[in-house]
């Protein structure tokens, strides 16, 4: 084999980092429904942060606090349940981004 089939047979697809031609296909699937939950979750979250919004609003219009700390306790409980110790950074940037920074 020459040098130059041999750097062929390895070549690497530019896209995904794959040695073969299947693989590549294959990976491409995967981002493509990667790509797909990311704009779900993005939807999500967006949707989640407007709803937390009206929340304080509504509780603040009635006189509530700005906060109900238990509340955020759970969620951040929840999470790490789930996701262990990132779960805990996930819901404290879901928190913030509905109710903003402390």
């Amino acid at each position: 084999m020459t040098d130059k089939s041999v750097a062929a047979a390895t070549a690497l697809d530019a896209s995904t980092g794959a040695g073969r031609p299947l693989a590549a296909d294959e990976i491409r699937a995967m981002r493509e429904r990667i790509d797909e939950i990311d704009q779900a979750i993005i939807d999500l979250w967006q949707e989640r942060s407007r709803l937390s919004q009206e929340v304080g609003k509504t509780r603040m219009a009635s006189g509530g606090t700005r906060l109900v700390l238990a509340r955020e306790r759970e969620i951040v409980d929840r999470f790490r349940a789930a996701l262990g110790p990132d779960g805990t950074q996930v819901a404290l940037l879901l928190l913030r981004s509905g109710r903003g920074p402390l």
